[in-house]
């Protein structure tokens, strides 16, 4: 099961895509975060369905220092076979 997060708000700058890759990792999830040039963060990820609930719910907190205003949630495709959390350059 894979998701696709768009997270708005106060998520540039915070560490949110450092914070996020090491909760996804730690729930053993697989994919990709990446700040986008509009302020946003995005995301694709996959895993179990409690692990991708877990990161849900985390997102929509992030760490401390982020205020997150809007997550949007889609269904993706699977972002990577092997089990591995990156994080892209801005795009």
């Amino acid at each position: 099961m894979a998701k696709h997060l768009r997270i708005a708000g106060i998520v540039q700058g915070v560490g949110y895509r450092a914070a996020f890759a090491a909760k996804a990792r730690a729930l053993q999830l697989s994919g990709w975060v990446r700040n986008r040039r509009d302020g946003s963060v995005e995301v694709t990820v996959s895993g179990s369905t409690g692990a991708l609930d877990s990161i849900i719910d985390w997102a929509r907190r992030g760490p401390p220092g982020a205020q997150v205003r809007e997550i949007s949630i889609a269904e993706a495709d699977d972002p990577l076979a092997e089990r591995k959390f990156e994080i892209l350059p801005t795009e």
